[in-house]
């Protein structure tokens, strides 16, 4: 809604995702990597800017933009977001965040973190937005509606909602002999290879694979 609000004032609303199936979820959506010409090694690089030239057009757009919108950002690293940060300040010759744009950050940090290779726990914390420098200016706001579930009018799917907030929550108990959660039977689908997952979790894939609507 807030991307279709200032679309409708002919102003340019940018959205990305820190993935690909995120991205096609966004009205006129792209990869963060792909649109800010982030280094695919981000990880190694605290010091690193995107590959944007000031007279290229992405930067005219990016100058030009009322927000920015970075959906699933808690996936990302934090030097993408430094590195986006530095750029901006280039780009419109500014010394305040972001070059003095807007930036909506999105996501969850219950979910997926940023995916550093041969790392160990502490690596990925320290890998999270929210040991950045940059973390102290977010103003947080916190969303306690889902509304997909009451959209849906489904109880069904207001359980499965709950149950995944108790997952994320820490509230379900560990069993003693692994140290590990026993998930509940609805969140489970046995298969017996490889194929069958694909077909199960996304059954007629590949000839919808373009389908805006399917892939919601």
């Amino acid at each position: 809604m807030i991307l279709a609000k200032i679309r409708s004032q002919q102003k340019i609303a940018l959205a990305v995702a820190s993935s690909g199936i995120a991205a096609t979820l966004l009205d006129g959506g792209r990869t963060a990597h792909s649109t800010f010409k982030l280094p695919l090694d981000v990880h190694n690089k605290p010091d690193t800017m995107c590959n944007i030239k000031k007279n290229s057009g992405i930067a005219a757009v990016l100058r030009k933009s009322s927000i920015i919108i970075w959906d699933e950002c808690t996936m990302a690293h934090k030097y993408s977001l430094e590195a986006l940060n530095r750029t901006m300040q280039d780009l419109n010759s500014n010394n305040k965040l972001f070059g003095g744009a807007i930036l909506l950050l999105s996501g969850d940090f219950r979910q997926t973190l940023p995916v550093i290779p041969r790392s160990t726990f502490a690596d990925e914390i320290n890998a999270c937005l929210k040991q950045s420098f940059l973390w102290r200016s977010v103003e947080t706001l916190r969303l306690t509606i889902n509304m997909r579930v009451q959209l849906q009018n489904d109880p069904s799917a207001q359980i499965f909602s709950e149950q995944l907030l108790d997952i994320g929550n820490g509230k379900i108990e560990l069993q003693p002999n692994t140290q590990c959660i026993k998930l509940p039977d609805n969140f489970c689908t046995v298969v017996q290879d490889k194929n069958e997952l694909i077909q199960s979790i996304f059954p007629d894939i590949q000839n919808n694979y373009l389908n805006h609507e399917w892939l919601s």
